[in-house]
């Protein structure tokens, strides 16, 4: 477990120092352990300077981002993205309610608000949570804090800003806290601003521009033994551009709660949570950096339920049972555009009071069985229960109209009909189990390893996206890839079979450290697509794409990674210097076809030099990533090319203040995005070069203060 401290604040530097404090800034690279979960506890000023997604902090632990909006990226885990990883916000799921996924869950939470988060990758416990083959993202932003004064008084603020250059983007954070020794109100929100970002050509990423504020108030009370917390939170998105998307996001506005309860007993810990999410959802276009005409909404609710109860067995070892019930509505329809022929004139209704219930049961044994080993295992089995109501297309196809819209809505009509007349009410029953045991091989070697089957059933939109026409399929798939999809009532759950082993080293007096991680994932029925047809809506050679249905593949995983880090200098003049180094590999591929997976990131690697002397933190950041050749035909899924970045910045910590300022992509270099996607914006926009990779930010200053008090 890593913990960020709080840093004295007299300090002698030298004149080497003055002059990195004005380039540098801290880069930190994860230690591979799949069970490592970074904590920031207290005042943490440095803390409060992470502003809008919180993607940059996880990245720190291996999690990779699918691009998607400004703050809606969605994480990959292992080569798997999308509903395969599961996220847990202050242990609530929250479901993406969208076509695209444009609200996915982290999106509702800004890097400020988070205290705590940990990514389990791969071999997870099975009470960290079900539903997945990825494994675990948690984020924890409930984190109540108390005085020692029985009166209910002033605690703690911040007030935070951050401004880009590449995206003219501005960020900001606020923070208010009051405590007594039994009663703590917490309020934190965030706003975030920014325009269509810049590549490293200086052109203007079209369409990549968004605006957003989350905001979140939290109230706990507590006694010796029991603690009960209730947090309301509110977020508002006006608009978000998806540049490889064929629609944007044009509102999302969400209401939530959560109640916690935790009470001690002296053998024993219960721990009750009921959480509560509302979204309304709209897609559509806002901006003239990608222009059309088709509204798209949609209303969710996630309601759920999570109960546990830890029995102390021993003085080592303990079992933990729970309860989980999770209740997910959805309605989304796109309203008929008047005089249209081909949206009209009826409410095209996508998903018709969609439900997805689980209701999971797990039981969880862990036990330090000696000085050197620890073992976790446990069995987790849930019911899935999906289905929807009748839906309709724009009109029955029986309208006197030109022939490829004739032919176009009789498509969709027909497969309403179809849709409506077959069984729309699928139960499956997922079973989860895992063993992790962690070897303590001497006092500086460490083995970990892990064993599990995990499962997850399809979510509603692979199950029941009905539609076959051009128009409707390729409203449907959040892949970035321009293509179109079409939904599977027989679909089957995937089960992955995953095997991982770490190995970490010590230096015996800690000034470097070794880790090495391999994994292997076999996935039965793994959802895939196949190709059923191709399209091309621009004529241009280059610009055909595919219109394909979910389907059931067997799939294979594996990949391995190495985390090392080294003091390489300490002293009171110049401070402490250290080296961290990462490399990572993935490989993912269909068995029937040998066909590589979909976004899998190419070999990639890292390196830092960081800083660390009195006030200041400084570092110096180099990333390159592997040419992309590996790619997925059915998809038609682009290659990219190696490339490497520099990053530099600094931060300086004062007793209330810190100030922080960075050179992000330091040579202006021009990339494309390996797990970018195609743009769309800029083929709309009238470019012959047909579906582009999405480009990454050109060279960008940013400077952050916060302020704590």
């Amino acid at each position: 477990m890593a913990h960020i401290q709080h840093i004295q604040h007299t300090y002698l530097f030298s004149p080497l120092a003055l002059l990195l404090t004005g380039l540098l800034s801290p880069a930190v690279f994860a230690d591979d352990n799949t069970l490592e979960i970074i904590e920031v506890h207290g005042q943490v000023h440095n803390k409060h300077l992470s502003l809008g997604s919180s993607e940059a902090m996880l990245s720190n632990l291996g999690v990779n981002f699918s691009a998607a909006g400004g703050v809606s990226n969605l994480p990959i885990l292992n080569g798997l993205m999308g509903d395969r990883v599961k996220v847990l916000v202050d242990g609530a799921e929250v479901t993406a309610a969208c076509a695209n996924q444009m609200n996915s869950p982290l999106s509702y939470v800004s890097a400020n608000q988070v205290m705590a988060y940990k990514v389990v990758a791969g071999v997870s416990p099975v009470s960290a949570g079900g539903d997945n083959i990825a494994g675990v993202i948690s984020v924890n932003s409930i984190s109540p804090q108390y005085s020692e004064s029985s009166e209910l008084a002033w605690h703690s603020g911040y007030v935070s800003a951050k401004y880009s250059s590449v995206d003219n983007g501005q960020k900001l954070g606020l923070g208010a806290r009051l405590a007594s020794d039994t009663v703590s109100l917490n309020y934190q929100g965030s706003f975030s601003d920014a325009n269509s970002y810049e590549d490293g050509k200086g052109n203007v990423v079209l369409d990549t521009l968004y605006r957003a504020q989350n905001h979140s108030l939290t109230g706990a009370i507590r006694d010796d033994k029991q603690q009960f917390v209730i947090k309301l939170t509110h977020q508002k998105i006006p608009y978000q551009g998806f540049a490889n998307q064929y629609m944007d996001m044009t509102d999302n506005t969400s209401y939530g709660a959560i109640a916690q309860y935790k009470c001690s007993f002296e053998n024993s810990e219960l721990q009750g949570q009921v959480n509560w999410h509302s979204v309304k959802h709209e897609m559509g276009f806002f901006s003239k950096e990608k222009t059309g005409m088709m509204p798209m909404k949609t209303d969710a609710k996630d309601i759920s339920t999570q109960l546990k109860w830890r029995l102390t067995l021993d003085q080592n070892s303990s079992l933990l049972l729970g309860q989980e019930y999770y209740n997910y509505r959805i309605d989304d329809w796109w309203p008929a555009i008047e005089g249209s022929t081909m949206m009209g004139p009826n409410d095209y209704i996508n998903i018709n009071s969609g439900k997805r219930e689980r209701i999971a049961l797990f039981v969880e044994y862990e036990s330090q069985i000696n000085n050197k080993l620890w073992l976790n295992t446990g069995l987790r089995v849930e019911r899935v229960n999906t289905q929807v109501d009748e839906v309709q297309a724009y009109n029955d196809g029986m309208m006197n109209m030109g022939s490829m819209s004739a032919m176009t809505t009789a498509n969709n009509a027909l497969a309403a009909n179809n849709f409506n007349n077959a069984d729309r009410d699928i139960t499956d029953t997922l079973v989860d189990v895992n063993v992790l045991a962690n070897y303590q091989v001497t006092l500086y070697d460490e083995l970990q390893l892990g064993l599990a089957r995990k499962s997850r059933a399809p979510n509603l939109y692979e199950r029941y996206s009905w539609g076959v026409s051009n128009m409707a399929s390729t409203m449907i798939g959040w892949y970035g890839d321009a293509n179109g999809y079409i939904g599977n009532p027989n679909l089957k759950a995937e089960t992955a079979h995953t095997i991982s082993a770490t190995y970490s080293k010590t230096a015996k007096n800690d000034a470097w450290r070794v880790s090495a991680n391999v994994w292997y994932t076999d996935v039965t029925d793994y959802i895939d697509a196949d190709i059923v047809r191709s399209f091309n809506s621009y004529g241009l050679a280059n610009t055909t794409r595919n219109i394909l249905s979910f389907t059931n593949v067997d799939a294979t995983l594996y990949g391995a990674k190495l985390d090392i880090s080294k003091v390489l200098y300490q002293s009171t003049q110049f401070g402490e210097w250290q080296l961290k180094a990462n490399i990572t590999s993935t490989r993912g591929k269909r068995r029937d076809t040998n066909q590589p997976l979909y976004q899998i990131k190419p070999l990639h690697t890292a390196l830092s030099l960081s800083q660390q002397i009195g006030i200041f933190e400084n570092a110096l950041l180099w990333e390159w990533v592997d040419t992309k050749s590996r790619v997925d035909v059915n998809r038609l899924e682009n290659q990219t090319v190696s490339y490497s970045l520099v990053n530099i910045s600094s931060k300086a910590s004062f007793d209330a203040l810190t100030l922080g300022i960075e050179v992000v992509n330091l040579f202006d270099t021009f990339y494309q995005l390996p797990l970018g996607g195609v743009s769309i914006a800029a083929l709309k926009q009238g470019s012959s070069t047909g579906f582009t990779q999405l480009a990454g930010q050109g060279r960008s200053f940013n400077i952050s203060a916060s302020y704590a008090f």
